[in-house]
């Protein structure tokens, strides 16, 4: 571990706060109420939103979901294909107590600490409404910096590192994707389509947009059994 996580994760494990706070902090980590229902919604609100230039801001908000599906992938390919990294709450070699609760969650325990799919999925995400709305798209920034990244390291879930790079690699995804060369290849398209077939459009959008909001976890649990029987 460099300099950099050591002093910062040797610090977060010397605070504890009461009990209550840190089941808190636990709870806001775990469940997607606290990301994808905040973010997803936000992300319709932009689709129905009035106003000028509705077929643009239509196709940042589809550039962002492409972006967000992206960054999954991007970071499950990272993660399998860089060295394996040991989360903080697992390692031995840090003599490291923090504040939660450990528990043996076999993604946590097996899946590398480096990137953080997290901070790549939510960052590129809040990076596309930024892109639309500037106020609302800070406070979406400073959401997922606050309430989605740094409790992941104060639990010991990750490294500062990871979420940074992990939050780098997000945005540059988004900002590549929403550029209009690129953007208007595939956003347009998608658009005609969901104009011309709106039953089907939205279903699928909301199928779509269920997994996002719950990083696809099922599915990704349910691969996993289907490989290990195999």
């Amino acid at each position: 571990m460099n300099s950099f996580d050591s002093a910062i994760e040797t610090y977060l494990s010397t605070i504890h706060f009461g009990h209550l706070t840190t089941q808190t902090i636990e709870v806001i980590a775990d469940l997607y109420t606290f990301k994808g229902l905040v973010f997803i919604p936000l992300l319709w609100w932009m689709w129905f939103q009035r106003g000028e230039r509705t077929e643009w801001r239509r196709e940042m908000v589809l550039a962002t979901l492409a972006s967000g599906i992206l960054a999954l992938v991007v970071g499950r390919l990272l993660t399998h294909l860089l060295p394996y990294r040991v989360r903080p709450v697992y390692s031995s070699e840090l003599h490291l107590h923090f504040a939660g609760t450990v528990i043996e969650d076999a993604q946590l325990s097996s899946w590398s600490s480096f990137p953080s799919d997290h901070a790549m999925l939510w960052m590129a995400v809040a990076t596309g409404i930024f892109l639309v709305w500037r106020r609302i798209g800070v406070l979406a920034i400073l959401y997922t910096v606050l309430v989605i990244c740094v409790p992941r390291a104060y639990l010991g879930f990750h490294y500062p590192t990871d979420l940074i790079v992990g939050a780098l690699v997000g945005v540059g995804i988004t900002y590549v994707m929403t550029r209009d060369a690129i953007r208007t290849r595939y956003a347009t398209p998608v658009l005609r389509w969901m104009e011309r077939y709106p039953g089907p459009s939205a279903a699928l959008a909301f199928i779509l947009c269920l997994q996002l909001a719950t990083q696809f976890d099922e599915l990704r649990k349910l691969a996993s059994s289907v490989i290990k029987h195999l």
